[in-house]
């Protein structure tokens, strides 16, 4: 594979899917036997608080349970970052912590994170790993009763738009890891590479999307594997 200045990967739930996460979507439309709206987004959440703040803690547990934990594939991103000679950057629409545990620095969360909270009222946010509902008092501000999950929710606008356009427009090798495809803008991130004109791009997925038009390359695959491979096709210069 020839040299790359700057590589940017955009990874989906597909990755984490491996580490016991589990993925946003059932096919019957549910999460977790809640219907999506009801617990992930600002109509819900105004609706019924407590439900949405029982569900993210719930969700937090898990994530940090023993039960969880990076794999394969998030190692071999981290590797990647530490051992290439050039810029390596994980544009994620996951809101757990896996990337980072694995050891990965340059990492931008598209959806937020589900270890953050954020207050409405001064709009700071915090780290979180206990349990928290409408009785927590605020660090910053002080108010009680304002604080939510730092996720964009259905309706809301993805954090780094800017900067990540900025990133793809400097990118000369870009990876899909794990998404559906379907949504957007990320979707739409492959499409505005190719349109540059300079980039590879290279899709790896258990099976093929709505967008594998727009790659120059697929695996199809677990993601462990499929990534751990190509990590070290690129450091090897194969």
């Amino acid at each position: 594979m020839e040299k790359k200045n700057h590589i940017v990967i955009l990874t989906g739930a597909g990755i984490s899917q491996e580490s016991g996460i589990k993925t946003f979507r059932d096919s019957n439309g549910l999460w977790e036997n809640h219907k999506i709206e009801d617990v992930a987004s600002p109509l819900g959440f105004a609706k019924n608080p407590k439900l949405v703040l029982d569900f993210y803690n719930l969700r937090r547990e898990q994530l940090m349970s023993d039960e969880v934990s990076p794999n394969k594939a998030h190692t071999a991103l981290a590797a990647l970052e530490k051992e290439y000679d050039g810029k390596v950057t994980i544009i994620t629409q996951n809101i757990d912590d896996l990337h980072e545990r694995a050891g990965s620095t340059n990492v931008l969360h598209m959806h937020g994170e589900l270890l953050k909270m954020r207050c409405i009222n001064c709009n700071n946010t915090f780290d979180v790993k206990d349990k928290f509902d409408q009785k927590n008092r605020c660090p910053g501000c002080k108010k009680i009763g304002l604080l939510r999950p730092d996720i964009v929710w259905f309706g809301e606008t993805p954090y780094f738009l800017d900067e990540i356009e900025s990133i793809l427009n400097d990118c000369d090798l870009f990876i899909s890891i794990g998404t559906s495809g379907n949504v957007y803008p990320a979707a739409g991130f492959v499409q505005l590479v190719k349109a540059i004109g300079k980039a590879q791009a290279i899709e790896v997925n258990i099976e093929g999307t709505e967008i594998s038009n727009h790659f120059d390359q697929h695996m199809i695959g677990n993601a462990g594997e499929k990534v751990s491979e190509l990590v070290n096709y690129i450091l090897k210069g194969v």
